[in-house]
């Protein structure tokens, strides 16, 4: 991203050593999207397989570097999503998701898939769960990564299910088992999202030298502890190279890191390359938002609807210097800047929307407008529209 120094208006205290130290700049970090997967089993969520398409072709223009496109063996729906999104030559590349199971990686060869992430649990909790033992993980490992890569498969991510809960003795193993039987790369997965984010950079800088500097590490964590952000920041500190995310966070429970926010903490709080434009990230969480039927808070980061709109007096009257009232610019998000009339507006508001709108009222009357706006907004308990502004200034006029 083409971001100036004075389109960011942070804090000095963030150069500390303290804050800097830790981060390899030399590599860009990249993204791993997993939307239409993981993102599709937020409770509710149901994608056709056109949304996919349409989703994975927005999330190539963000330039998320992969993209999951998912799990071909759920519905005959699933399946034309995965071939459509292959046939598309999108610039960035697709990956398929498997469990360690044969039947699923099948079913990724027969669509042509090239890249695939296989998946299975390594916590003693889980492994219980599903009856299995560590025998049985360690073989099931071991035996997928061989049939995928004898397959045809070009590439193959091993994806340790609750990481993070894992007997590190065994998490060891079952990653060095995993390489030695061809796995390109691996993911470190938090997916209960419990790990603090000291535990995810001290997991993952583990992790790095059990399994050397040249092999590729992903981090997946999902938000149950509202710090999934935080963690893929931490993880990155730790060493990782790619983060696996989704837009607007959206997930299993509380869903997962959101992409968005994790690139725009770590290129404007800690200096940290990015590969991904988020000048288009609004435009593909308002897709997915309306392709998933729901709606994001309007005040979350990056994306949320209000976020460089303000309605308070007393923040509007600052409204003519953005750094005084917001972190970064709105250019870079491609957002625009406006405010809004209601029971917080002073004076400021009605002086800036009268010239926005291009009306005139004698200063005289400004008082008079605004009550009328914070009597609206306070008995509606919500904003004035532009159109009953309008009407409010011509009949005071």
């Amino acid at each position: 991203m083409n971001i100036r120094a004075d389109q960011i208006w942070t804090t000095p205290l963030n150069e500390l050593d303290v804050v800097q130290k830790g981060f390899d700049r030399s590599k860009t970090i990249r993204f791993y999207d997993t939307t239409l997967r993981d993102g599709e089993q937020s409770t509710g969520i149901c994608f056709s397989a056109n949304d996919k398409f349409e989703i994975a072709r927005k999330l190539a223009e963000l330039g998320v570097g992969r993209i999951e496109s998912g799990f071909p063996r759920v519905s005959e729906e699933d399946t034309q999503a995965v071939r459509r999104i292959l046939d598309a030559n999108l610039s960035s590349e697709i990956w398929g998701f498997a469990r360690c199971m044969k039947a699923d990686i099948d079913a990724h060869v027969e669509l042509g898939t090239r890249y695939t992430l296989l998946e299975i649990t390594t916590s003693d909790m889980k492994m219980k769960a599903f009856g299995f033992t560590r025998e049985k993980v360690m073989n099931s490992v071991v035996d997928s990564i061989k049939y995928a890569k004898d397959k045809g498969i070009e590439r193959v991510n091993f994806f340790a299910v609750d990481s993070t809960r894992s007997d590190l003795s065994f998490l060891r193993d079952i990653y060095g088992a995993a390489l030695k039987a061809g796995a390109d790369e691996i993911s470190v997965v938090d997916t209960i999202g419990v790990c603090a984010p000291e535990t995810a950079e001290l997991l993952v800088s583990q992790v790095r030298s059990w399994v050397g500097k040249s092999v590729p590490i992903h981090w997946h964590g999902h938000n149950d502890m509202g710090l999934a952000t935080a963690a893929a920041i931490a993880a990155v500190r730790g060493g990782a190279d790619w983060i696996q995310g989704t837009i607007n966070g959206m997930g299993e429970r509380a869903g997962n890191a959101d992409i968005c926010e994790v690139a725009l903490a770590l290129q404007f709080l800690y200096h940290v390359p990015v590969e991904l434009d988020l000048t288009k990230a609004r435009e593909v969480s308002e897709m997915v938002q309306t392709r998933g039927k729901y709606t994001v808070d309007s005040w979350k980061p990056v994306v949320g609807k209000f976020i460089f709109c303000r309605e308070s007096g007393g923040v509007a009257a600052q409204f003519h210097m953005p750094s005084a009232i917001e972190p970064y610019s709105a250019d870079v998000v491609a957002a625009s800047r406006s405010i809004a009339l209601g029971k917080k507006s002073g004076l400021a508001n009605i002086k800036i929307k009268l010239d926005e709108l291009g009306l005139n009222a004698p200063a005289e009357k400004h008082g008079a407008i605004l009550e009328k706006v914070k009597s609206l907004g306070t008995a509606e308990k919500r904003l004035v529209t532009d159109q009953e502004f309008r009407t409010m200034v011509a009949e005071l006029g």
